[in-house]
């Protein structure tokens, strides 16, 4: 599985620009799906028939951005934030284009740090002019984090882990999916990180009876970190409350109790900051009654993100089971 997650995580895929990072789901969950649709929004639904209610499941495939927004005469490039960057961790970092354009990312002298801003910041990719930075990067094109997947053995440390981890626990459920008691929508949405967009489209074309989200959450395990009751290496987390949602009390317990049942590890999870794809999900309609699986991950919205291997796989089996029991 860690081969999965490395594929998914190094795959180009900012908002709006999921192509390439759907193509590899799709190939990744074709063997295994009874239907397969792209819908007009971009978002890959795979269905895995069974005789119960409808089940919605879904992950972002979408990562965070920079587009460009101006090239000047020596040929820097001005940039604006798809999704929540701050420019403190940007100074220095490498980001590459779809094309394969790489680049750095600098900034305009500041009598002081505090003054850093997206606008005072740039991207240069090696080219001296106006006319030759064109020649390879347009208004418009979007860069993401150029870093690559590393292995820590029990703990993985890669880009994008927000949410291509939980599109890798998607896949692996349904390889491991033999016969659902339900009928599973795996929904791998586009846009979460600008505002839950195709969850909002997807849910509203299958209508389900219930709906899940698995996605990353904070954690409060770091030195002089945020309280909060969730640490890395104690199992997934069964939310409680984020920003958009309160868990539907009948879906907590659900999770709850299949992972008692179960012997699996997992912590509760409140989020103080921060939604899913469940916020969308939950108001789809007249309303779907819904959750969020999430796995514990240090470091969000930064090229270094980290989870825990072990969390991973217990979420898959925590997953499973809860789609394995009929829902009523």
């Amino acid at each position: 599985m860690k081969e999965l997650i490395k594929e998914l995580t190094e795959a180009y895929g900012p908002s709006g620009r999921e192509d390439s990072v759907r193509d590899t789901l799709k190939c990744m969950v074709e063997p295994y799906a009874d239907e397969i649709d792209v819908d007009k929004m971009g978002n890959l639904i795979v269905r895995k028939e069974g005789p119960g209610k409808k089940i919605m499941v879904a992950a972002h495939m979408d990562e965070l951005g920079l587009m460009v927004t101006f090239i000047d005469e020596n040929g820097f490039l001005r940039f604006s934030n798809i999704g929540g960057i701050s420019p403190y961790i940007l100074l220095g970092e490498r980001v590459v284009f779809h094309n394969g354009v790489k680049g750095t990312i600098g900034c305009e002298k500041l009598d002081n740090i505090k003054d850093l801003k997206l606008s005072k910041m740039y991207i240069d990719i090696g080219f001296s002019d106006k006319k030759e930075a064109e020649g390879k990067v347009k208004i418009g094109d979007v860069a993401v984090y150029q870093r690559s997947f590393s292995d820590l053995g029990g703990r993985i440390l890669a880009k994008a882990l927000d949410d291509r981890v939980g599109c890798a626990v998607l896949v692996q459920t349904l390889k491991e999916l033999e016969k659902p008691a339900n009928d599973i929508y795996f929904v791998f949405t586009v846009q979460e990180e600008v505002g839950v967009r195709g969850a909002r489209t997807s849910a509203y074309k299958i209508n389900p009876d219930l709906g899940l989200a698995v996605d990353v959450t904070r954690t409060g395990d770091t030195p002089e970190s945020e309280t909060m009751a969730v640490s890395l290496g104690k199992g997934p987390t069964v939310k409680v409350k984020d920003t958009l949602i309160i868990t539907h009390p009948k879906v907590k317990k659900l999770m709850v109790d299949t992972a008692e049942k179960n012997n699996i590890s997992y912590q509760l999870e409140v989020l103080e900051r921060g939604g899913t794809d469940s916020g969308a999900i939950h108001l789809t309609r007249e309303g779907v009654p819904s959750g969020v699986m999430s796995i514990p991950c240090r470091y969000i919205h930064t090229p270094s993100e980290m989870v825990d291997f072990g969390d991973v796989q217990e979420g898959v089996k925590l997953l499973k089971n809860i789609l394995h029991k009929k829902v009523t």
